[in-house]
């Protein structure tokens, strides 16, 4: 288990052995540093330091603190937060409009005690699993850097938010996932990150990307930190039943989610899978022909990007020479589905799940590597359209599918200390939210002498 994450630092601001004060100064110092180069659009320090000097008071005068203790979390720029402009990682949206209230995921972060420590940078719109913003400024892949290769992308489009938690400068970062948006920097950067089923948590008071899909949820450290920012952002109690690795049957399928394996990522998902079948975990490849149905699901940017266009289009006349052009590309490419496509397109979704239930039917939970590479250097997707299009294709196709599932899911990381981060991804149809939980926390434990951790 994690002893730098959030639940720690919690439990000993309860027990007044460090003060929240203490650590917002810790966590401001790390978002001024370097390594949070880009991260943030912008930190409140005043603000953090009150909410922290607040729960040290509730404290100190017997009073319930919330459950985050006047720690910082960060919120990614897609969120309204009270008084500040929501750009949702463009240059014009929001400027002259602060939002009027917290989005309902930010008033539950901060009744639940969180210091708001700033609002995070993020691919413009949340379109791409990469998270180059080339507006504002890409944050460098933390980890990576740690590693001594610097110039790595952060992963997207959280990006932001999960370098604020690598670095430091938060223990949690609030932000959506729609194609794999919170699980790719997570797992690019060796963190937790947790797609809960979608209706779980609400939407009002964001950045629509495509409402049938887009998820609020966080990155963290821990498992456990997982658990406690669900249980804030979807109001309720996560039931943890406490299954032994050995009364878990996990599949796996090879189709579709290994192809094209980094060696690095390769290596670490067979590393994996022998852990856990010698923790008594029950292994089952399974055949998925339904996966083979991808391609006409998706074709032309399928419903993200025919939701994108209407959400979009209106805006275009005035401002669409001021998007990122990567980023209009695709969301232009849903002008051409029209609503009676798009209808057809939903069904041909709902019973796509119910074939992919029927075909998961005999294992708890699917496992598979979170994305197929490790992150790559940033300079060469600068430069290439191409090779930008073909490394995003690969970040969002392993994760991308729980969210056409509608399902959950949860990238932990997987790779040794001294190796660059590779994410295992654990995932579920939905509503299996409770025994997901509840059995990545046995594999995070199973997984920590694999890592050296």
């Amino acid at each position: 288990m994690n002893v730098t994450d959030l639940s720690a630092h919690t439990s000993q601001v309860r027990q007044r052995t460090v003060r929240a004060a203490d650590l917002i100064e810790t966590s401001l110092t790390a978002a001024a540093a370097p390594s949070a180069r880009h991260a943030f659009m912008a930190v409140d320090a005043e603000g953090s330091r009150q909410a922290a000097a607040a729960a040290d008071r509730a404290l100190l005068e017997g009073r319930d603190a919330g459950v985050l203790c006047g720690l910082a979390v960060s919120i990614k720029d897609l969120f309204d937060v009270q008084g500040q402009p929501t750009r949702a990682g463009s240059t014009w949206l929001g400027a002259d409009q602060p939002a009027r209230a917290d989005a309902p995921a930010v008033a539950r972060l901060r009744k639940a005690g969180a210091a708001l420590v700033g609002r995070t940078q993020m691919t413009e719109f949340a379109f791409s699993g990469v998270g180059i913003n080339p507006h504002s400024g890409t944050p460098a892949n933390a980890a990576m850097a740690a590693l001594g290769r610097p110039d790595c992308v952060p992963g997207g489009s959280t990006s932001g938010g999960a370098v604020s938690v690598a670095c430091g400068a938060a223990w949690a970062a609030l932000g959506s996932d729609t194609g794999g948006s919170i699980r790719i920097p997570a797992a690019l950067h060796g963190l937790v990150g947790y797609k809960n089923t979608q209706a779980l948590t609400p939407l009002h008071g964001s950045v629509p990307l495509a409402p049938s899909m887009d998820t609020v949820c966080a990155v963290t450290r821990s498992v456990r930190d997982a658990v406690l920012l669900h249980q804030v952002l979807a109001q309720r109690r996560v039931a943890l039943a406490g299954r032994t690795l050995s009364n878990l049957r996990l599949g796996w399928i090879r189709n579709h989610f290994l192809d094209g394996l980094d060696a690095e990522v390769a290596q670490a998902f067979e590393a994996s899978l022998g852990t856990l079948a010698a923790a008594g975990v029950q292994l089952k490849e399974l055949r998925v022909d339904a996966l083979a149905e991808l391609p006409a699901l998706t074709e032309q940017g399928g419903i993200t990007a025919a939701e994108a266009w209407a959400w979009h289009a209106p805006h275009l006349a005035a401002h669409g020479h001021e998007y990122d052009p990567r980023v209009l590309g695709r969301i232009r490419r849903g002008a051409s589905i029209s609503a009676e496509q798009l209808a057809a397109l939903h069904q041909r979704r709902r019973a796509w799940i119910t074939r992919m239930e029927a075909a998961l039917a005999d294992v708890d939970l699917v496992l598979s590597p979170t994305v197929p590479l490790i992150a790559p250097a940033m300079a060469p997707l600068l430069a290439s359209d191409d090779e930008f299009f073909r490394v995003n294709a690969l970040l969002l196709r392993n994760p991308a599918v729980v969210n056409l599932l509608d399902g959950c899911a949860i990238t932990l990381p997987c790779h040794t200390q001294s190796q660059p981060p590779v994410g295992l991804m654990l995932w579920a149809p939905g509503g299996r939210d409770d025994l997901l939980l509840d059995a990545a926390g046995a594999v995070e434990a199973a997984l920590q002498p694999q890592r050296g951790a």
